[in-house]
């Protein structure tokens, strides 16, 4: 049996893997909205997170020292494969529950993390490839608060950048990228 967060997850998964089939082998060194990222080191970023965040569901420690090289060989397929694995281990009845001993962060706030990664760095790498990102509404209501919550910290460790002003009239999801350091309308021109 799924807990709550689980089809969010799988939700988010499929809206970003599109963008990822859809990223041509000379867009890999395009700028993305991560200044410290080209394309090909933010597929990487995002892989190592979808890898490390199935261990983390079963309470095991991750590794964020390094990170591999993902993007090689049938690198589109794999992120589908291993975005299916990360919503199995995150489907656990018991994987909210807790606090993360890798992450030192409740086990519940460890997922939101995950979805948040996913759906943001789906339109980090949309933006940078020049595609189009839909992001699933429930996931999207879901992790805005969650984020909300977490962005004081985030910002602190250097995970999010400082928050981008947007209008009152800003979408929930342009408020979720400015909340994480990101303008709504970066383009790489």
């Amino acid at each position: 049996m799924a807990n709550a967060l689980s089809p969010l997850m799988d939700s988010a998964a499929r809206a970003t893997e599109p963008v990822i089939r859809g990223i041509a082998d000379d867009q890999l060194s395009a700028p993305t909205p991560c200044a410290e990222y080209d394309v090909h080191a933010l597929l990487n970023h995002l892989f190592h997170v979808v890898v490390s965040f199935q261990g983390l569901a079963a309470k095991e420690p991750a590794d964020f020292s390094t990170t591999p090289d993902y993007v090689t060989g049938d690198w589109r397929s794999r992120f589908g494969e291993e975005t299916v694995k990360l919503v199995e281990a995150w489907s656990a009845p018991d994987a909210l529950e807790g606090v993360s001993p890798g992450m030192g962060l409740p086990q519940r706030t460890v997922a939101h993390m995950v979805i948040g990664d996913v759906v943001v760095h789906g339109w980090d790498l949309a933006r940078a490839t020049g595609q189009e990102y839909r992001p699933d509404m429930a996931a999207l209501g879901e992790i805005r608060p969650a984020f909300e919550e977490i962005g004081p910290m985030a910002r602190k460790a250097g995970v999010f950048g400082e928050e981008v002003p947007v209008p009152p009239d800003a979408t929930p999801f342009e408020k979720l990228l400015a909340g994480t350091g990101r303008d709504p309308h970066w383009s790489p021109c």
